[in-house]
C-alpha cells in the first residue's frame, strides 16, 4: 500500500463493534447519522500513549460560544404529579395536561399498556410520546387523538410525532393540524423533518410548496435544511435540483458543515463524478467552497484556520475512502486512511471493509493481509461483509484455497455466511470445475434452506457440462425445472450452456421443457438458433425461426441478426439475404452490420455482382454503409485488379465523410501495385505510415516491389531497412531486394542478401530458392548454384521449369551442349524422378561440389 499502516494501537479506545455492518462500503444515510456524528465530535476521548486523556472538542468555535438553550425537564413530585420545569424558571403545574381519560395511560400520564402495534422504539422515548403515537396510530381524527396533549405539546414532541409517521399523507395532515391551531411554534427543524419525509416519497410538488412556505414565514434554512434538500433530490435522481440548492446555500454565504459536505460528496460519488467529489472536499477542507461575495478575506482566513484544525468523523473518512476507491485512486484512499489513523479516529468495520475492497481490486493482497492484522490489533472484528470481500478478491486473483479458507474462518468466528458468501464461492468453484467442492457447498445450502438462485443454477449446469459430466448436468437442470419456478431467463441460460458446447440434443430438450411450462419467449428462440448455428444445423435454425410466430413470439433484432450471421458465415448468402429482406420489412434494420455480413459472404464466393446489388439495395433503404462495408468491396475489386470499381468505392467512402483505415489502405496499395500506380501507392503508404498501427509487412513489400520495378533503389532500401529494424522483413522482402539488385547487375549486394537469407533461415520457399539459384548461375558461382539445388531437393521442395532453366545456364557455361541439356529435359518430363536424378548426376560430373566448403568464391569446371 502507498501508505504503510504503522500506528500505536494503544492510542485508541477500543469500541465494541457490532458484527453486522452494511453490505456496502459506506451506505448509511448521512442525515440519519447527524445526531450520532455530532455527539461523537463533541465527546470523542482519545488516550495518548503516555496514558493521559485528551479531549477533542470538535465543534466550531462560533457554535461553542452560543448561549445554552433552555431545556425542559420532567420532574416527579412526591404526590406523583408531573411538573414541567424550565432551567432557571419557576415550576408550572401540568395536572390539567393529563386530566382527560385516555386508554393506555395511568393516573400520572405514563404508559400502562399499549397496542401491540406500538414499537419498542416508541416505548424507548418514554414520557407521553408512546401514548401520543399510539393514539395517532389508532384514531383517525386528529382533534380526538391529540386532545389530551393539545395544550402542552413541546417542540421536541412535535418533532418526534412528525418523524415517526410512516405515511407522508398522515405526516402532512398532522403538520397542517399544528399550523391550523395557531398556538404552536413551527421551527426549521419541523420543516426539515417534513422535507425529508416528502423527499423520500418523491413528493416534489408538496416539497416545493413547503420551501415557499418557509420563505413566506421568514423561517430561515439552516445547514441541515440544505443538506436534507440536496440529499433527497440526489436520491430521487434529480442531481440538477440538488445542485441548485447547493448554489442557493453558497449564495446565502452559508458554509456547509461536515454532514452537508458529506452529502455533497456522496452526490457526486453516486453519479460517478469522482473528481468533482474530491475537488469539493478539498475546497471545503480549505474553507474555499464558500463563494458568496460578502465574505471578507479576514473571515475567510479565520475559517481556514478553523478548518485546518478540524477533526472529521469516521463517517466522513469512510465516505472519502469509498469515493477514492470507486474512482480507482488507491493512493489517495490509502493516504486518507493513514490520515484517519494519525488523527486518532478509530476505524470502524465499514472503514476496513472499504479499504480491503479497494486494495483487493488493485491486486494489493499483501496490504489486504496487513489490514486484517490491524483489524485484529484494534479489536475491530470482521463481519460477514468483510469475509465476503475476502472470498471474492482471492477468488478473483485465482487463489481459490485462500477464498475457501476465509469461508471456513467466517464460520469459526461464529458468523453465518449469507447468500452472497455461498454464491460467490460456489461460482468460483464452478468455473474451475471443482465439482466435489461445489456439491458439498450445495448440500450445505440445502441443509440451511438457502435458496439457490438462477444465476448459480446455470453456472453449475455449465460446470457439469465443461467437466464432461453431461448426465449430472441434466439431473441438476431437472431438479429446478420440476419445481416449476424457473424463469424464461434461466431456461435461456441453460439452453445456451448446452449449445455453446455443441450439445444440441440437450439444448433442444431444455427448449421443450420451457415449451411445456408455457414460458417460451424470444430469448429461448434466440439461444436455440445460436445453438443450431454452432452445431452447423442451418436448416433447423431456419425452421425454428420460421415457427416463432406460430408460438405467438415475434422475432426481434437479435433473432434476425443471429440467423443472418450464421447463414452468411456458412457461405449461404442467398438464404441470409432472404432473412435480411424480412428484417428490413419488419423495420428492424438500423445499421449496416447485417448487410455487411451478407455482402462479405457473396464476396468470399466471388459473386461480386450480388455483393454490389446488395450494396445498392442498402443505399436505397437509406442504410449508411460503414468503413468495413467499403473495405470489403474495395479489397474484393483490388484482388481482381479492377481499378475503376475499387476507386468508385473509395470515392463513395470519401463523399460519406468516412476516414480510411489500415485495412482499406492495404487494399489500395495491393491494387496500385498490381496496376503500377506509383504516385497513388506512395500517397496511400504515407497515410499508413502516419496511422497508429503503421504499415504492415504486406504493404511494405508491395511498395518495395513497385520501387524495384521503377528501379528506385534508394526508396526500396529505405523501406527494407525500416522493416529490418521493426523485425517485419520476411522471406518475400529479402527475395524482392535480391531480385532488384540482380536485375540491376549489382551482384555483390544481391549475394549479401542471399547470405543473409540463409543465415536467418529464410530460404524455405520455391521462389526464394529459384531467385538465389538464378543469382549464382548468372554470377558464375556454379558450386553455390549446385549446392543450393541439392539443398532444395533435400528440403523436399519440388523444382519447377524456372529451376532447371537456371541449372541449364550453369551447364552451358560449363561447356555442355544445348542438345545434351535438351535430352536431360526430355527425360525429366517423361519421368520426373528419373529426370531429377539425371540432372543431379550431370551437375555432379561437370561441377566438383565440395559440401564442406560452400563459401568458396570460385567454382572448378
Amino acid at each position: 500500500m502507498y501508505v504503510k499502516l504503522q500506528l500505536d494501537t494503544n492510542s485508541f479506545h477500543i469500541f465494541c463493534n457490532n458484527r453486522a455492518s452494511p453490505n456496502v462500503g459506506v451506505s448509511v444515510s448521512p442525515l440519519e447519522k447527524i445526531e450520532r456524528i455530532r455527539k461523537l465530535r463533541e465527546q470523542t476521548l482519545l488516550e495518548t500513549p503516555t496514558g493521559d486523556e485528551k479531549r477533542f472538542n470538535l465543534i466550531h468555535k462560533q457554535d461553542r460560544e452560543k448561549p445554552v438553550l433552555t431545556k425542559r425537564v420532567l420532574e416527579k413530585n412526591s404526590d406523583r404529579d408531573l411538573r414541567i420545569t424550565k432551567r432557571g424558571g419557576a415550576k408550572v403545574s401540568s395536572n390539567k395536561r393529563f386530566g382527560a381519560k385516555v386508554n393506555g395511560l395511568n393516573g400520572n400520564g405514563s404508559v400502562s399498556k399499549l397496542h401491540n402495534r406500538c414499537s419498542t422504539k416508541w416505548v424507548n422515548y418514554g414520557g407521553c410520546i408512546p401514548a401520543i403515537l399510539h393514539a395517532l396510530d389508532t384514531i383517525k381524527d386528529l382533534d380526538e387523538a391529540l386532545k389530551p396533549w393539545e395544550d402542552t405539546l413541546t417542540n421536541k414532541e412535535r418533532s418526534i410525532i412528525l418523524k415517526e409517521q410512516s405515511s407522508w399523507q398522515r405526516a402532512m395532515e398532522i403538520f397542517e393540524w399544528f399550523k391550523g391551531k395557531g398556538c404552536y411554534e413551527l421551527n426549521v427543524i419541523h420543516y426539515n423533518i417534513m422535507i425529508r419525509i416528502l423527499g423520500k416519497q418523491r413528493q416534489w410538488s408538496h416539497l416545493e410548496r413547503l420551501c415557499d412556505e418557509m420563505k413566506n414565514r421568514n423561517i430561515l434554512p439552516i445547514n441541515s435544511t440544505y443538506g436534507t434538500l440536496i440529499d433527497v433530490y440526489t436520491k430521487g435522481g434529480l442531481k440538477g435540483e440538488a445542485l441548485v440548492w447547493l448554489e442557493k446555500m453558497n449564495e446565502q454565504g452559508m458554509e456547509p458543515d461536515e454532514v452537508t459536505m458529506g452529502i455533497v460528496v456522496q452526490m457526486y460519488k453516486k453519479t460517478g463524478e469522482f473528481q468533482k467529489a474530491e475537488e469539493f472536499f478539498k475546497r471545503w477542507s480549505l474553507g474555499e467552497s464558500l463563494k458568496h461575495r460578502g465574505i471578507s478575506k479576514a473571515s475567510s482566513r479565520q475559517e481556514n484556520e478553523t478548518r485546518v484544525n478540524l477533526f472529521l468523523s469516521s463517517y466522513t473518512y469512510n465516505t472519502l475512502i469509498d469515493t477514492y476507491g470507486k474512482a480507482g485512486q488507491l493512493k489517495e484512499a490509502s493516504e486518507t486512511f493513514a490520515e484517519m489513523l494519525r488523527k486518532g479516529i478509530v476505524p470502524t468495520t465499514v472503514t476496513f471493509n472499504t479499504m480491503i475492497h479497494i486494495c483487493g481490486n488493485h491486486g494489493q493482497l499483501e496490504e489486504v493481509a496487513l489490514l486484517m492484522q490491524k483489524m485484529e490489533e484494534l479489536r475491530c472484528p470482521p463481519d460477514t461483509r468483510t469475509y465476503n470481500i475476502l472470498i471474492s478478491i482471492h477468488a478473483k486473483h485465482n487463489d481459490i484455497n485462500m477464498a475457501a479458507s476465509y469461508f471456513k474462518r467466517m464460520k469459526e468466528d461464529q458468523l453465518q455466511p449469507d447468500l452472497v458468501s455461498y454464491r460467490t464461492l460456489l461460482y468460483a468453484f464452478s468455473i474451475r470445475h471443482m465439482v466435489d467442492d461445489a456439491e458439498d457447498l450445495v448440500s450445505e445450502m440445502d441443509e440451511k434452506g438457502l435458496e439457490i438462485d438462477e444465476y448459480t443454477q446455470s453456472a453449475l449446469t455449465r460446470m457439469y457440462i465443461e467437466a464432461g459430466k453431461l448426465e449430472k448436468s441434466w439431473l441438476w437442470f431437472m431438479r429446478f425445472h420440476l419445481v416449476g419456478n424457473m424463469t424464461s431467463e434461466c431456461y435461456s441460460a441453460n439452453i445456451d450452456a448446452y449449445g455453446e458446447h455443441g450439445h444440441v440434443v440437450e439444448a433442444e430438450k431444455v427448449f421443450r421443457c420451457c415449451q411445456d411450462q408455457n414460458k417460451l419467449t424470444v430469448l429461448e428462440f434466440n439461444v436455440m438458433i445460436k445453438a443450431y448455428g454452432l452445431g452447423k444445423n442451418y436448416d433447423k435454425a431456419c425452421v425454428l425461426f420460421d415457427s416463432m410466430e406460430s408460438y405467438g413470439v415475434v422475432p426481434d433484432k437479435c433473432s434476425y441478426s443471429s440467423l443472418i450471421q450464421i447463414l452468411a458465415s456458412a457461405d449461404l448468402p442467398d438464404k441470409a439475404k432472404h432473412y435480411l429482406k424480412k428484417m428490413q420489412e419488419a423495420g428492424l434494420v438500423s445499421d449496416c452490420i447485417q448487410y455487411c455480413a451478407v455482402v462479405s459472404s457473396f464476396v468470399k464466393l466471388g459473386r461480386l455482382e450480388m455483393a454490389e446489388e446488395l450494396y445498392k439495395e442498402m443505399i436505397s433503404f437509406d442504410v449508411k454503409p460503414d468503413v468495413i462495408v467499403y473495405g470489403v468491396l474495395i479489397n474484393a475489386f483490388a484482388d481482381i485488379g479492377s481499378v475503376k470499381k475499387a476507386i468508385t468505392y473509395v470515392d463513395a467512402m470519401k463523399r460519406a465523410g468516412l476516414p480510411g483505415n489500415t485495412v482499406i489502405y492495404n487494399s489500395l496499395i495491393k491494387l496500385y501495385t498490381k496496376v503500377g500506380y506509383l504516385r497513388e501507392a506512395q500517397e496511400t503508404y504515407k497515410l499508413l505510415q502516419s496511422s497508429e498501427a503503421g504499415p504492415d509487412a504486406y504493404s511494405s513489400n508491395c511498395m518495395i516491389d513497385l520501387y524495384s520495378e521503377q528501379s528506385m533503389v534508394k526508396q526500396a532500401e529505405d523501406i527494407f531497412e525500416s522493416m529490418k529494424r521493426k523485425a517485419d522483413a520476411n522471406e518475400f522482402t529479402f527475395a524482392m531486394m535480391l531480385c532488384m539488385y540482380k536485375r540491376l547487375g549489382r551482384f555483390e549486394e544481391a549475394i549479401k542478401i542471399a547470405k543473409h537469407m540463409r543465415d536467418l533461415g529464410l530460404l524455405t520457399d520455391l521462389l526464394s530458392f529459384n531467385n538465389v539459384l538464378g543469382l549464382y548461375a548468372l554470377d558464375g558461382r556454379f558450386k553455390e548454384a549446385v549446392g543450393t539445388f541439392r539443398e532444395m531437393v533435400g528440403a523436399d521442395i519440388q523444382p519447377d521449369d524456372c529451376t532447371f532453366k537456371s541449372l541449364g545456364i550453369v551447364l552451358v557455361k560449363c561447356g555442355i551442349s544445348k542438345q545434351a541439356i535438351g535430352k536431360l529435359e526430355a527425360t525429366r518430363k517423361k519421368d520426373p524422378n528419373s529426370g531429377l536424378q539425371a540432372w543431379l548426376v550431370a551437375l555432379s560430373t561437370i561441377v566438383d561440389v565440395d559440401n564442406d566448403d560452400e563459401n568458396d568464391d570460385t567454382a572448378d569446371v
